[in-house]
């Protein structure tokens, strides 16, 4: 079919409300199961009896999981159809979540999560739906809502995750998500149409169990490092399997038939940087949202905290979402008239400003606030504005494994900017075995400065405008040679 006939075909298939609609219930339930279960840690341990180690692992499997399951999901999505994998991944979701919210046991609940995790194929496969079914004009706007969607869940989770306890309780946290997804799967089926951009051939499967193994690795690794030591033998090891596994990765799919990934699309300029952009904002975004609320729970008697319950600290991550959300909508218009690279780098230096400004400014809750809300206005324009470059940047075909790697890779960034920060800030303790403050203003300190090398990245961007000016032709938009 040629590039005309795809867009005629596009145009005549899709209803682009709907579809928005459908996907962005799908991605806002990934986005909210990400956060929902952090702030209620403590219950999950109290409610199975067991120790902080192993309830670590409710948080852990989940990472892992989605890790493995982003790219791969993405890449069979586009070899299968996408609108059928979509339904997969929500189903599990929804049986994930109901598996959660019916845990007998902490394995059992361990086991619910990478079910969950499973899921994470959500986010490029609605990528690749939206550049398939949603016409030129609005695909733009409907990318960046769906990935700062992804941001201003994971913050409206932790101002949600008490309240949803105090009122419905515990296992509401699952229940509601596995409602909403199993609604979305039933609305993709019944208004989503099967799109006809394929991936041909059978995808290789030692490259894919590679692929899965240095991620689980690599991720483990950063997982268990502050607990284990990162000298330890076990983390030293699992980093040098990372380091094998990975190579042998490369190797392999130089040598399929159908690589899952194809290594030539990820030297695209729009794509690596893309991605070096996607790994230094996950690393500040997942970092500052899991530690901000630490700092405002921490008790007055250690002479910095402010002795916030879980409601209240979630609260002052309401500015975040709020804005990450609205740029959603803001952010393509600006990519129109100003370029990708001018919003993106604008985005990293908001979070320059904002990371900065908590390190040295955090007396007052209206400070924080005001801060959250420029940090979200800079994640709002990166995280929108990327996933734009890497679309416009690959075939039609390819869509749904380069943005979930994209995603994968601010996901990788996330872990190993919480491992960071987390070292920096339980490395020194006071009185009552809480964090010296001095600990907190140096973790941030560190997101202020990578926030700085995500703008550096930002500038290596080609000068073109996103997703709306992107070639409607099946081939990548931007030469890698000469941009």
């Amino acid at each position: 079919m040629t590039p005309a006939a795809q867009d005629a075909d596009t145009s005549h298939r899709a209803h682009p409300r709907i579809t928005i609609v459908v996907l962005a219930v799908g991605v806002g339930a990934f986005g909210l199961l990400q956060s929902l279960i952090v702030p209620v840690l403590s219950q999950v341990r109290d409610r199975f009896d067991t120790d902080q180690a192993t309830v670590t692992w409710v948080l852990t499997a989940y990472l892992l999981s989605a890790a493995v399951a982003t790219p791969l999901l993405g890449r069979i999505g586009d070899a299968v159809g996408k609108q059928r994998m979509l339904v997969v991944t929500l189903s599990l979701l929804a049986i994930g979540s109901a598996m959660a919210a019916l845990a007998p046991s902490i394995e059992w609940m361990i086991v619910a999560r990478v079910v969950q995790g499973l899921g994470g194929g959500v986010l490029p496969l609605a990528f690749g739906v939206i550049r398939d079914e949603v016409s030129q004009e609005r695909s733009g706007t409907a990318v960046g809502l769906l990935a700062s969607l992804v941001s201003a869940a994971f913050g409206i989770g932790i101002v949600l995750a008490g309240p949803i306890v105090e009122i419905l309780g515990y296992t509401w946290l699952f229940w509601l998500p596995a409602i909403a997804t199993a609604l979305a799967a039933l609305a993709t089926v019944l208004f989503i149409p099967e799109s006809p951009v394929r991936t041909p051939g059978r995808i290789s499967v030692l490259p894919a169990v590679l692929l899965s193994g240095w991620l689980v690795a690599l991720l483990l690794a950063i997982s268990e490092g502050n607990d284990r030591g990162w000298t330890s033998p076990t983390i030293l090891g699992l980093f040098a399997a990372a380091v094998v596994l990975a190579a042998t990765w490369i190797w392999s799919e130089r040598h399929a038939a159908v690589p899952v990934i194809d290594l030539d699309l990820m030297r695209v300029r729009g794509v690596w940087t893309a991605n070096a952009v996607a790994f230094v904002a996950g690393f500040g975004t997942f970092a500052s949202l899991a530690f901000l609320p630490q700092l405002l729970q921490t008790p007055v008697e250690s002479g910095y905290g402010f002795g916030d319950t879980i409601s209240q600290s979630g609260w002052v991550l309401l500015p975040s979402s709020a804005t990450a959300f609205v740029m959603g909508f803001v952010a393509p218009r600006l990519v129109r008239r100003l370029t990708a690279r001018v919003v993106i780098c604008a985005g990293a230096i908001s979070n320059v400003l904002a990371f900065g400004g908590i390190a040295l400014f955090h007396d007052h809750t209206w400070q924080l606030c005001l801060l959250m809300a420029l940090q979200g206005l800079g994640i709002g324009c990166v995280v929108s504005s990327v996933a734009g470059v890497v679309l416009s940047s690959v075939p039609r075909h390819q869509t749904g494994v380069a943005s979930g790697m994209n995603a994968n890779i601010r996901l990788i960034g996330g872990s190993i900017g919480s491992a960071v920060v987390g070292g920096i800030i339980t490395a020194r303790t006071g009185a009552g075995g809480y964090p010296l403050e001095v600990g907190y203003r140096d973790g941030f300190l560190v997101l202020s400065v990578a926030a700085v090398l995500a703008a550096g990245a930002a500038l290596l961007i080609p000068r073109v405008p996103g997703w709306a000016a992107a070639r409607a032709a099946d081939e990548p938009a931007v030469d890698p040679l000469r941009a």
